[in-house]
């Protein structure tokens, strides 16, 4: 079906395709055609070279009778062009770039993929002189666009350009700067007594933790509450070297008892494995106390199995056959449990 397709398609313009006329030509192909169930096969083979871009569906409000239906017409788009580089232009940039993947990939050997290279190649002439900017900035610059690299959707030729030329950031002189946060320090104390921090995952606890710090009642007496803001402290959390001196920090993390929660504690400990991050246990713990305003898991959340495995075990026996029930039922407790009120059972 698909060296059928790729017959039929023009090499500089896109071909219009009655789909009909199409399943007729391959019945008359195949001699089984009934027997095999072609029709469920024909559907399928013409949904994935959708999903693969040689067809796209013409939408005119005409299908082909048939059952699951499909559009009447598609565009049959045009063949992709292998495009060969000059091997001796290839040469005068090999003192920077090994080219063995486009050897062995000659369909990446394309004009824009060339341009970028060209224009990586011209920025290394004279790194030594450049400054440190942004991913962004230096996207800009090389690329014509700040999130080429950043974007696989819009650009999906870029998540993995510097891989193919063998590029590190380090040598574009760029660097990902965290996203700034909401926090609050402690009332009379200086940044270089800063120790212990605990972040928050929800806005509502962030201010019911503030509260509480400032009349001493605050589990672990943090000097410093960042608002993570869900999984938004995943990205900005490298800011915080940024703004605090260099140090030995205990960080505490606090979110909701649910997927998403326990998926955003994981990963930052798998991604910062240089720094002190754990679970906020005592806070969690009167979480669990609160479980009958639990409710259910909120829809589009991942069941990561293995964040769920790698949470539980910070917690005993007893707590962890809790919060499989929890898991089982399909129900989750919010760190909203937790105010000013539901914190005075345990003052």
């Amino acid at each position: 079906m698909r060296g059928f397709i790729e017959d039929i398609g023009h090499p500089r313009q896109k071909k219009k395709i009655n789909i009909n006329d199409l399943e007729f030509q391959l019945r008359n192909l195949m001699d089984d055609y009934y027997e095999m169930d072609g029709y469920s096969l024909f559907y399928q083979a013409i949904e994935t070279l959708q999903a693969e871009g040689q067809l796209s569906p013409i939408q005119n409000k005409q299908y082909n009778g048939r059952t699951p239906s499909l559009p009447l017409y598609y565009w049959v788009h045009t063949k992709v062009q292998e495009e060969k580089w000059d091997r001796l232009e290839m040469m005068k940039l090999s003192d920077r770039f090994d080219f063995s993947y486009y050897e062995r990939h000659p369909e990446w050997q394309t004009q824009d993929e060339w341009s970028r290279i060209q224009n990586v190649y011209q920025f290394l002439q004279s790194s030594q002189e450049r400054e440190i900017v942004s991913v962004e900035e230096r996207c800009l610059e090389l690329f014509g666009h700040e999130k080429f690299l950043l974007d696989s959707t819009e650009f999906p030729e870029g998540s993995g350009f510097l891989t193919r030329i063998g590029v590190s950031e380090e040598q574009l002189k760029m660097v990902h700067y965290g996203e700034p946060f909401v926090f609050w320090m402690k009332q009379g104390r200086e940044i270089s007594e800063i120790q212990r921090v605990l972040i928050v995952e929800n806005l509502s606890f962030f201010h019911t933790a503030i509260k509480l710090l400032e009349q001493d009642l605050l589990d672990y007496e943090p000097e410093l509450i960042i608002y993570g803001e869900g999984t938004k402290i995943e990205r900005s959390f490298s800011f915080f070297f940024r703004m605090f001196p260099e140090k030995n920090y205990l960080f505490y993390y606090a979110g909701d008892l649910d997927a998403a929660g326990y998926g955003i504690m994981v990963r930052l400990i798998e991604k910062y494995q240089n720094c002190s991050i754990q679970p906020a246990l005592k806070i969690y713990r009167k979480m669990l106390q609160c479980a009958e305003q639990k409710n259910v898991q909120k829809r589009g959340q991942t069941q990561n199995t293995s964040y769920r495995d790698s949470f539980l075990q910070w917690f005993t026996d007893d707590e962890q056959e809790l919060l499989m029930q929890l898991w089982e039922e399909n129900k989750r407790i919010p760190q909203e449990v937790l105010t000013i009120e539901t914190w005075r059972r345990w003052m």
